[in-house]
C-alpha cells in the first residue's frame, strides 16, 4: 500500500477511535445519571484501578506498551468523571430560583464562579467595569458594569476582584448591609481581615474562601477548596454545600493558619520557579540550546516554570508582598539556596549529603500523611 493509502487508513482508524469515545462519554452520562438517582458516588477507585489493570492486560495481548495504555484509560476516565461531576452539580439545582451576583466575574476566577453557580441554577449577575466576560453565552447572564448601581437582592454575593481591589468591595458592602451571604475568593485573607471584620460587624452573612485551583479546571476532583472560619457557622456551611456534589477536597481553617500555610504552598513554590526561569532567562544560554542538553528534570521543571511565568504578574506579585508570613517563606529560600552554596564551594560532601537526606525523610512523611 501506498504511502498515501497507509495516511487514508490512519485517518480512517482516528475518525473510529474518536467516534468509540464519543460513544464512551454518552455511556458516562447515563451512568451519572444513574449514580445520581441511586446516591451513589461519583467516583468510585476500585473501579478505576480495575478499568486500569484491564487496560494494561489487554495491551500486554495485544502487543502495546501497558503504560501507554494506561496512560490513554486515565485521559479517559478523567473525561468521564468531568461529565459526570458536571451533571451532578446540575442536577443538585442548588440554586433553582435563586441569585448570585459576582463582582468582577469578567476575569477568570470571577467567570469560573459564574459558570459553576449558573450550572446549579442560579440566575448569575455579572458586575466588572472591564467590560462583559469573553465567550460567555449573553443569554446565560445580566451585565452591569458597576455593582454600586443594584439593589443587592442576591442571594450570593461573590467578591472575584484583584486583592488590591476586594477590602474596599468587601468595606462598601458591609455599608450597605446586604441580606445575602457574602464570600471572597482571595489568594490571601490577611489583607481582607478589615473588610471581613466590619461585614460581620454589620451583621452580615459573610464567608471566606480560597479554592486551590485555576480557571482552567474542568473536574475538582484532588483539587483542594479552603474555607477561612469566619465565626458565622451558617454562612460557612452554605458556602461549602456549593461544592457538595463535586469531588473536591474541603478544607476548614483559621484566617492565620491559612495565610502562613499559603506562603508556602503558593508564595515559595512561586517564587522557587520565578527564581528558576530569571537564573535561566539571565545566564546568557539561549533556550533552544539547552533544551537539545535537557534532562527529565529538568524538563519537569522547566513545564512547571512556563506555567508560571503566563500567569499574572499582578496577582503573583500580591500573593508575594500582600501576606503578613509571605517574609518568612523567602527567607526559608534563601537560607536554603545559603546553604547549598555553602556546601559546595567549601567541598563539603557530607553537609550537602545531610541536605538531601533530610529532604527525603521529609517528602516521604508527605507520602505517608496522603
Amino acid at each position: 500500500m501506498s504511502l498515501e493509502g497507509l495516511r487514508a487508513r490512519l485517518n480512517e482508524l482516528d475518525r473510529q477511535l474518536l467516534a468509540l469515545i464519543a460513544e464512551r462519554q454518552k455511556l458516562s452520562r447515563e451512568i451519572a445519571e444513574v449514580k445520581s438517582r441511586e446516591g451513589l458516588a461519583t467516583r468510585d477507585f476500585k473501579r478505576e484501578r480495575e478499568v486500569l489493570l484491564q487496560a494494561r492486560q489487554t495491551a500486554e495481548t495485544l502487543g502495546l506498551s501497558p503504560a501507554l495504555a494506561e496512560s490513554v484509560m486515565r485521559l479517559l476516565i478523567r473525561g468521564s468523571l468531568t461529565t459526570q461531576e458536571r451533571i451532578r452539580v446540575a442536577a443538585s439545582g442548588k440554586g433553582e430560583g435563586r441569585s448570585a451576583l459576582v463582582i468582577g466575574g469578567s476575569g477568570k476566577m470571577g467567570r469560573w464562579f459564574a459558570e459553576f453557580l449558573g450550572s446549579q441554577g442560579y440566575s448569575i449577575t455579572i458586575a466588572d467595569p472591564a467590560g462583559e466576560p469573553e465567550g460567555f453565552a449573553r443569554d446565560a447572564y445580566t451585565y452591569v458594569p458597576d455593582w454600586r448601581n443594584l439593589s443587592l437582592k442576591h442571594d450570593l454575593i461573590v467578591v472575584a476582584t484583584p486583592l488590591k481591589v476586594a477590602n474596599g468591595v468587601l468595606l462598601e458592602l458591609a455599608q450597605r448591609r446586604p441580606e445575602g451571604v457574602v464570600f471572597d475568593i482571595g489568594s490571601l485573607k490577611t489583607p481582607l481581615r478589615q473588610g471581613i471584620a466590619a461585614l460581620q460587624a454589620a451583621g452580615c452573612r459573610v464567608a471566606s474562601i480560597h479554592p486551590m485551583f485555576g480557571p482552567d479546571t474542568e473536574l475538582l476532583s484532588g483539587r483542594h477548596v479552603i474555607f477561612v472560619d469566619t465565626g458565622d457557622k451558617e454562612a460557612i456551611e452554605q458556602t461549602r454545600g456549593l461544592f457538595a456534589s463535586t469531588m473536591a477536597e474541603q478544607v476548614l481553617m483559621s484566617l492565620d493558619d491559612h495565610d502562613r500555610l499559603i506562603a508556602y504552598v503558593l508564595g515559595l513554590s512561586h517564587a522557587l520557579n520565578i527564581a528558576f526561569f530569571t537564573a535561566l532567562a539571565e545566564s546568557g544560554e539561549a533556550a533552544p540550546r539547552l533544551a537539545t542538553l535537557s534532562s527529565a528534570t529538568y524538563d519537569a521543571q522547566v513545564d512547571v516554570a512556563t506555567r508560571v511565568a503566563n500567569e499574572s504578574p499582578e496577582l503573583y506579585f500580591e500573593i508575594q508582598s500582600l501576606n503578613e508570613y509571605g517574609k518568612e517563606s523567602l527567607q526559608a529560600l534563601r537560607d536554603a539556596v545559603d546553604k547549598i552554596w555553602c556546601s559546595v564551594v567549601a567541598n563539603d560532601q557530607a553537609q550537602f549529603t545531610a541536605l538531601m537526606r533530610k529532604g527525603r525523610e521529609y517528602l516521604a512523611g508527605r507520602v505517608r500523611e496522603a
